[in-house]
Protein backbone atom coordinates (compact mmCIF):
# COMPACT_ATOMS: atom_id res chain seq x y z
CA UNK A 1 0.00 0.00 0.00
CA UNK A 2 1.75 3.33 -0.81
CA UNK A 3 2.25 5.85 1.41
CA UNK A 4 0.49 9.12 1.74
CA UNK A 5 2.41 12.50 0.46
CA UNK A 6 3.39 15.12 2.39
CA UNK A 7 3.93 17.99 0.60
CA UNK A 8 6.10 21.24 1.27
CA UNK A 9 5.56 24.66 0.06
CA UNK A 10 7.59 26.61 -2.24
CA UNK A 11 11.38 26.45 -1.44
CA UNK A 12 10.54 24.68 1.99
CA UNK A 13 12.70 22.13 0.39
CA UNK A 14 16.00 24.14 0.89
CA UNK A 15 17.16 23.25 4.02
CA UNK A 16 16.68 19.43 3.75
CA UNK A 17 18.34 19.18 0.73
CA UNK A 18 21.80 21.02 2.82
CA UNK A 19 21.26 18.41 5.33
CA UNK A 20 18.58 19.00 7.82
CA UNK A 21 16.32 16.50 8.62
CA UNK A 22 13.38 17.96 9.85
CA UNK A 23 9.73 19.84 8.76
CA UNK A 24 8.35 22.42 10.64
CA UNK A 25 4.72 22.81 10.10
CA UNK A 26 4.67 25.73 8.57
CA UNK A 27 6.69 24.50 6.07
CA UNK A 28 4.06 22.38 4.90
CA UNK A 29 1.61 22.64 1.93
CA UNK A 30 -1.45 22.55 4.30
CA UNK A 31 -4.22 22.98 1.31
CA UNK A 32 -2.77 19.93 -0.48
CA UNK A 33 -2.12 17.64 2.49
CA UNK A 34 -3.85 19.42 5.94
CA UNK A 35 -1.55 17.94 8.97
CA UNK A 36 -5.02 16.46 10.41
CA UNK A 37 -5.10 13.99 7.58
CA UNK A 38 -2.18 11.93 9.16
CA UNK A 39 -2.02 9.93 12.40
CA UNK A 40 0.94 10.31 14.84
CA UNK A 41 3.57 7.83 14.12
CA UNK A 42 2.45 7.27 10.48
CA UNK A 43 5.20 7.05 7.97
CA UNK A 44 4.55 9.18 4.70
CA UNK A 45 6.01 10.16 1.36
CA UNK A 46 7.64 14.26 1.44
CA UNK A 47 7.60 15.71 -1.61
CA UNK A 48 8.82 19.05 -3.13
CA UNK A 49 5.80 21.73 -3.91
CA UNK A 50 6.35 21.04 -6.88
CA UNK A 51 5.79 17.18 -6.00
CA UNK A 52 9.50 15.54 -6.35
CA UNK A 53 9.98 13.47 -4.12
CA UNK A 54 12.52 13.88 -1.48
CA UNK A 55 12.65 10.50 0.99
CA UNK A 56 10.06 8.88 3.48
CA UNK A 57 9.47 11.10 6.72
CA UNK A 58 7.88 10.25 10.08
CA UNK A 59 5.37 11.97 11.36
CA UNK A 60 4.62 13.62 14.30
CA UNK A 61 1.33 15.99 13.06
CA UNK A 62 0.79 17.98 16.12
CA UNK A 63 3.97 19.29 17.17
CA UNK A 64 6.06 22.34 15.22
CA UNK A 65 8.44 19.64 14.11
CA UNK A 66 5.69 17.82 12.16
CA UNK A 67 7.77 15.24 10.45
CA UNK A 68 11.62 13.75 10.26
CA UNK A 69 13.33 12.20 7.59
CA UNK A 70 14.02 8.74 8.18
CA UNK A 71 14.98 7.95 4.61
CA UNK A 72 16.16 10.15 1.86
CA UNK A 73 15.26 6.86 -0.90
CA UNK A 74 11.18 7.48 -1.40
CA UNK A 75 10.96 3.45 -1.74
CA UNK A 76 13.18 2.59 1.55
CA UNK A 77 10.37 3.38 4.21
CA UNK A 78 11.61 2.66 7.75
CA UNK A 79 10.85 -1.27 9.20
CA UNK A 80 12.59 -3.89 10.31
CA UNK A 81 15.02 -4.14 7.60
CA UNK A 82 16.58 -0.64 7.64
CA UNK A 83 16.36 -0.74 10.95
CA UNK A 84 19.04 -4.05 11.43
CA UNK A 85 21.14 -1.87 8.66
CA UNK A 86 20.91 1.19 10.79
CA UNK A 87 21.87 -0.21 13.82
CA UNK A 88 24.78 -2.39 12.21
CA UNK A 89 26.26 1.00 10.62
CA UNK A 90 25.63 2.30 14.17
CA UNK A 91 27.67 -0.64 15.82
CA UNK A 92 30.18 -0.64 13.18
CA UNK A 93 31.36 3.22 14.59
CA UNK A 94 30.87 1.64 18.43
CA UNK A 95 33.05 -1.49 17.92
CA UNK A 96 36.08 1.01 16.18
CA UNK A 97 36.39 3.18 18.79
CA UNK A 98 35.65 1.11 21.90
CA UNK A 99 37.12 -2.08 22.57
CA UNK A 100 34.81 -3.01 25.74
CA UNK A 101 30.49 -3.25 24.43
CA UNK A 102 29.69 -0.26 27.24
CA UNK A 103 28.08 2.82 25.34
CA UNK A 104 25.45 4.58 23.56
CA UNK A 105 24.69 2.50 20.44
CA UNK A 106 22.36 4.88 18.96
CA UNK A 107 21.89 8.49 19.18
CA UNK A 108 18.58 9.53 17.42
CA UNK A 109 18.66 11.73 14.48
CA UNK A 110 22.92 11.70 14.86
CA UNK A 111 22.43 7.45 13.59
CA UNK A 112 19.40 8.57 11.34
CA UNK A 113 17.16 6.81 13.50
CA UNK A 114 14.99 10.12 15.47
CA UNK A 115 13.51 9.01 18.15
CA UNK A 116 15.47 6.16 19.37
CA UNK A 117 17.87 6.17 22.04
CA UNK A 118 19.85 2.94 22.71
CA UNK A 119 22.52 2.42 25.79
CA UNK A 120 24.44 -0.55 25.32
CA UNK A 121 25.79 -2.54 28.97
CA UNK A 122 27.68 -5.39 27.88
CA UNK A 123 24.78 -8.26 27.43
CA UNK A 124 22.15 -5.78 28.09
CA UNK A 125 20.32 -2.92 26.42
CA UNK A 126 18.23 0.15 27.76
CA UNK A 127 15.73 1.39 25.07
CA UNK A 128 14.05 4.78 24.36
CA UNK A 129 11.57 5.62 22.28
CA UNK A 130 10.76 9.35 22.21
CA UNK A 131 8.71 9.01 19.25
CA UNK A 132 5.07 7.72 18.05
CA UNK A 133 7.01 6.34 15.15
CA UNK A 134 9.50 4.49 17.40
CA UNK A 135 6.54 3.31 19.89
CA UNK A 136 4.73 2.29 16.60
CA UNK A 137 7.29 -0.07 15.17
CA UNK A 138 8.36 -1.35 18.97
CA UNK A 139 8.06 -5.02 17.68
CA UNK A 140 10.44 -4.36 14.92
CA UNK A 141 13.47 -2.40 17.13
CA UNK A 142 13.13 -5.50 19.33
CA UNK A 143 13.67 -7.71 16.58
CA UNK A 144 16.21 -5.84 15.32
CA UNK A 145 18.43 -5.79 18.25
CA UNK A 146 18.10 -9.41 19.07
CA UNK A 147 18.78 -9.93 15.28
CA UNK A 148 22.02 -7.08 15.49
CA UNK A 149 23.17 -7.73 19.15
CA UNK A 150 22.09 -11.16 20.74
CA UNK A 151 21.77 -9.99 24.23
CA UNK A 152 20.45 -11.07 27.39
CA UNK A 153 18.17 -8.59 28.24
CA UNK A 154 15.80 -5.15 26.45
CA UNK A 155 14.77 -2.69 28.98
CA UNK A 156 12.53 -0.79 27.73
CA UNK A 157 12.83 2.65 29.45
CA UNK A 158 9.87 5.22 27.95
CA UNK A 159 9.60 7.50 31.50
CA UNK A 160 10.99 10.44 29.61
CA UNK A 161 8.98 13.63 28.85
CA UNK A 162 9.93 13.96 25.46
CA UNK A 163 6.83 11.67 25.16
CA UNK A 164 4.31 13.40 26.36
CA UNK A 165 4.56 16.13 23.56
CA UNK A 166 4.05 13.07 21.35
CA UNK A 167 0.74 11.76 23.63
CA UNK A 168 2.59 8.62 24.20
CA UNK A 169 2.15 6.96 27.78
CA UNK A 170 4.91 6.58 30.03
CA UNK A 171 6.46 3.66 30.99
CA UNK A 172 9.30 1.38 31.98
CA UNK A 173 9.34 -3.02 31.11
CA UNK A 174 11.51 -5.34 30.24
CA UNK A 175 10.47 -6.67 26.71
CA UNK A 176 13.19 -9.58 25.91
CA UNK A 177 14.91 -11.83 28.41
CA UNK A 178 15.98 -10.25 31.65
CA UNK A 179 17.25 -7.23 32.94
CA UNK A 180 18.89 -6.94 36.70
CA UNK A 181 18.46 -3.59 38.54
CA UNK A 182 21.66 -3.44 38.74
CA UNK A 183 24.08 -3.44 35.51
CA UNK A 184 27.68 -3.68 34.98
CA UNK A 185 29.44 -1.51 32.61
CA UNK A 186 33.05 -0.02 32.62
CA UNK A 187 34.25 3.04 31.64
CA UNK A 188 37.97 4.26 31.46
CA UNK A 189 39.31 1.04 33.54
CA UNK A 190 37.02 1.47 36.32
CA UNK A 191 34.29 -0.56 37.11
CA UNK A 192 30.72 0.56 37.94
CA UNK A 193 27.21 -0.85 38.38
CA UNK A 194 24.16 1.54 37.21
CA UNK A 195 20.56 1.39 38.54
CA UNK A 196 18.74 1.07 34.82
CA UNK A 197 15.47 0.53 36.15
CA UNK A 198 15.08 3.30 38.53
CA UNK A 199 18.32 5.07 37.46
CA UNK A 200 17.92 8.95 35.86
CA UNK A 201 17.69 8.47 31.77
CA UNK A 202 19.20 5.25 30.80
CA UNK A 203 21.09 4.88 34.43
CA UNK A 204 23.93 5.76 32.85
CA UNK A 205 25.42 9.20 31.34
CA UNK A 206 28.13 7.78 28.56
CA UNK A 207 28.28 11.39 27.03
CA UNK A 208 30.93 12.76 29.62
CA UNK A 209 33.36 9.22 29.14
CA UNK A 210 35.91 11.49 27.36
CA UNK A 211 35.98 14.55 29.84
CA UNK A 212 36.18 12.31 32.68
CA UNK A 213 39.19 10.11 30.94
CA UNK A 214 40.95 13.64 31.49
CA UNK A 215 40.32 14.26 35.37
CA UNK A 216 43.07 11.43 36.10
CA UNK A 217 46.58 14.22 35.32
CA UNK A 218 44.42 16.70 37.97
CA UNK A 219 43.40 14.40 40.70
CA UNK A 220 46.24 12.35 41.47
CA UNK A 221 47.12 13.00 45.27
CA UNK A 222 44.23 16.07 45.39
CA UNK A 223 41.22 16.36 47.51
CA UNK A 224 38.33 16.48 45.60
CA UNK A 225 35.00 17.41 45.41
CA UNK A 226 31.94 15.96 42.83
CA UNK A 227 28.55 18.02 42.53
CA UNK A 228 25.48 16.22 41.63
CA UNK A 229 27.47 13.45 41.50
CA UNK A 230 24.88 10.96 40.83
CA UNK A 231 26.06 7.54 41.45
CA UNK A 232 29.34 8.62 41.17
CA UNK A 233 30.51 8.92 37.42
CA UNK A 234 33.25 11.26 37.56
CA UNK A 235 33.84 10.97 41.75
CA UNK A 236 34.66 7.34 41.47
CA UNK A 237 36.97 7.91 38.30
CA UNK A 238 38.67 10.39 40.32
CA UNK A 239 39.08 8.40 43.03
CA UNK A 240 40.26 5.50 40.77
CA UNK A 241 43.07 7.64 39.34
CA UNK A 242 44.06 8.53 42.67
CA UNK A 243 42.55 11.23 44.36
CA UNK A 244 43.55 11.09 48.25
CA UNK A 245 39.70 12.04 49.29
CA UNK A 246 36.22 12.34 47.17
CA UNK A 247 33.26 14.08 48.64
CA UNK A 248 30.44 13.01 46.39
CA UNK A 249 27.06 15.35 46.75
CA UNK A 250 23.97 14.96 45.79
CA UNK A 251 20.17 15.22 46.70
CA UNK A 252 19.54 11.77 46.18
CA UNK A 253 20.01 8.99 48.75
CA UNK A 254 19.75 6.65 46.33
CA UNK A 255 22.24 8.05 44.05
CA UNK A 256 24.62 8.22 46.50
CA UNK A 257 23.78 4.13 47.61
CA UNK A 258 25.20 4.16 44.42
CA UNK A 259 28.30 5.81 44.73
CA UNK A 260 29.46 3.61 47.96
CA UNK A 261 28.60 0.44 45.49
CA UNK A 262 30.98 1.77 43.17
CA UNK A 263 33.80 2.72 45.56
CA UNK A 264 33.38 -0.12 47.23
CA UNK A 265 33.79 -2.03 43.51
CA UNK A 266 36.75 -0.12 42.95
CA UNK A 267 38.44 -0.72 46.73
CA UNK A 268 38.24 2.85 47.42
CA UNK A 269 35.41 3.34 50.23
CA UNK A 270 37.33 4.93 52.45
CA UNK A 271 38.65 7.81 50.05
CA UNK A 272 34.80 8.58 49.53
CA UNK A 273 32.65 10.33 51.48
CA UNK A 274 28.92 10.97 50.67
CA UNK A 275 27.25 14.66 51.31
CA UNK A 276 22.88 14.28 50.71
CA UNK A 277 21.44 17.39 50.05
CA UNK A 278 20.99 20.21 47.57
CA UNK A 279 24.05 21.31 45.99
CA UNK A 280 23.98 24.86 46.63
CA UNK A 281 23.53 24.01 50.31
CA UNK A 282 25.81 21.31 50.42
CA UNK A 283 28.28 24.03 49.00
CA UNK A 284 27.35 27.48 51.48
CA UNK A 285 27.78 24.47 54.23
CA UNK A 286 31.26 23.37 53.01
CA UNK A 287 32.31 26.91 53.05
CA UNK A 288 31.43 27.89 56.27
CA UNK A 289 33.30 24.45 57.27
CA UNK A 290 36.04 25.76 55.95
CA UNK A 291 36.65 23.01 53.85
CA UNK A 292 39.00 23.37 50.63
CA UNK A 293 39.17 21.31 47.40
CA UNK A 294 42.38 21.04 45.17
CA UNK A 295 39.39 19.89 42.26
CA UNK A 296 35.69 20.65 42.38
CA UNK A 297 33.86 18.57 39.33
CA UNK A 298 29.97 20.78 38.83
CA UNK A 299 28.23 18.77 36.44
CA UNK A 300 24.51 19.29 36.78
CA UNK A 301 21.23 18.70 35.32
CA UNK A 302 20.43 21.08 32.85
CA UNK A 303 19.54 24.28 34.10
CA UNK A 304 18.12 25.65 30.54
CA UNK A 305 15.82 22.93 29.11
CA UNK A 306 13.68 25.55 27.22
CA UNK A 307 14.91 28.79 25.40
CA UNK A 308 12.55 30.94 27.79
CA UNK A 309 14.06 29.68 31.04
CA UNK A 310 17.54 31.00 29.43
CA UNK A 311 18.28 34.15 32.03
CA UNK A 312 17.79 32.45 34.88
CA UNK A 313 19.38 29.45 34.03
CA UNK A 314 22.43 31.31 33.19
CA UNK A 315 22.48 33.05 36.77
CA UNK A 316 22.63 29.37 38.34
CA UNK A 317 25.27 28.37 36.65
CA UNK A 318 27.21 31.92 37.27
CA UNK A 319 25.81 31.06 41.34
CA UNK A 320 27.15 27.45 41.08
CA UNK A 321 29.90 28.37 39.75
CA UNK A 322 31.23 31.14 41.80
CA UNK A 323 30.37 29.40 45.18
CA UNK A 324 32.41 26.17 43.90
CA UNK A 325 35.14 29.04 42.98
CA UNK A 326 35.09 30.08 46.80
CA UNK A 327 36.06 26.63 47.70
CA UNK A 328 38.85 26.23 45.58
CA UNK A 329 42.59 25.79 47.62
CA UNK A 330 45.12 28.25 45.72
CA UNK A 331 45.93 27.02 42.57
CA UNK A 332 42.71 24.73 42.28
CA UNK A 333 41.23 23.27 39.15
CA UNK A 334 37.56 23.26 38.61
CA UNK A 335 35.76 21.54 35.97
CA UNK A 336 32.33 23.05 34.73
CA UNK A 337 30.37 20.96 33.13
CA UNK A 338 26.27 21.79 31.11
CA UNK A 339 24.14 19.65 28.93
CA UNK A 340 21.48 22.91 28.09
CA UNK A 341 21.85 22.59 24.76
CA UNK A 342 20.80 26.41 25.13
CA UNK A 343 23.71 27.60 26.49
CA UNK A 344 26.50 28.04 24.12
CA UNK A 345 29.93 27.23 25.20
CA UNK A 346 31.44 30.36 24.65
CA UNK A 347 28.51 31.78 27.35
CA UNK A 348 29.79 29.13 29.87
CA UNK A 349 33.03 30.21 29.44
CA UNK A 350 31.76 33.75 29.74
CA UNK A 351 30.09 32.56 33.18
CA UNK A 352 33.37 31.15 34.46
CA UNK A 353 35.43 34.42 33.91
CA UNK A 354 32.81 36.76 35.56
CA UNK A 355 32.60 34.49 38.55
CA UNK A 356 35.98 34.51 38.92
CA UNK A 357 36.51 38.52 38.42
CA UNK A 358 33.64 38.69 41.62
CA UNK A 359 36.05 36.75 43.27
CA UNK A 360 38.94 39.15 42.01
CA UNK A 361 40.52 35.98 40.83
CA UNK A 362 42.24 35.28 37.92
CA UNK A 363 41.31 32.08 35.33
CA UNK A 364 43.26 29.85 32.33
CA UNK A 365 41.02 27.76 30.60
CA UNK A 366 42.68 24.47 30.07
CA UNK A 367 40.71 22.37 28.45
CA UNK A 368 37.38 22.54 26.22
CA UNK A 369 35.24 19.06 26.08
CA UNK A 370 32.56 17.72 24.75
CA UNK A 371 30.37 15.00 24.10
CA UNK A 372 31.96 11.87 23.67
CA UNK A 373 31.92 10.28 19.99
CA UNK A 374 28.83 7.58 20.84
CA UNK A 375 26.94 10.70 20.71
CA UNK A 376 27.83 12.07 17.15
CA UNK A 377 26.72 15.71 16.39
CA UNK A 378 24.49 15.66 13.29
CA UNK A 379 26.65 18.96 11.52
CA UNK A 380 23.30 20.08 10.64
CA UNK A 381 21.41 19.99 13.56
CA UNK A 382 22.62 22.10 16.44
CA UNK A 383 20.09 20.50 19.09
CA UNK A 384 22.43 16.99 18.49
CA UNK A 385 25.34 19.31 20.28
CA UNK A 386 24.91 19.55 23.84
CA UNK A 387 27.73 18.96 26.18
CA UNK A 388 29.94 21.56 27.12
CA UNK A 389 33.00 21.02 29.73
CA UNK A 390 35.61 23.28 30.30
CA UNK A 391 38.59 22.50 32.65
CA UNK A 392 39.60 26.05 34.36
CA UNK A 393 42.40 26.56 36.70
CA UNK A 394 41.60 29.52 39.35
CA UNK A 395 44.82 31.73 39.91
CA UNK A 396 44.82 34.38 42.96
CA UNK A 397 44.36 37.94 41.41
CA UNK A 398 48.67 38.97 41.05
Amino acid sequence: MPLPSLRLKANADRRLRAGHLWVYSNEVDVAVTPLQGFAAGAQALLEAAGGKPLGIVAMSPNNLICARLVSRDPKLALDKSLLVHRLNVALSLRERLFDKPFYRLVYGDSDLLPGLVVDRFGDHLVVQLASATMEALKADVQAALVQVLQPRGILFKNDSSARDAEGLQRYVETAFGAVPEWVRLEENGVQFQAPVIEGQKTGWFYDHRMNRARLAPYVKGKRVLDLFSYIGGWGVQAGAFGASEVFCVDASGFALDGVERNAALNGIGEKVTCVEGDAFEALRGLKAAEERFDVIIADPPAFIKRKKDLKNGEGAYRRLNEQAMRLLARDGILVSASCSMHLPEDDLQNILLTSARHLDRNIQLLERGGQGPDHPVHPAIVETRYIKSLTVRLLPNS
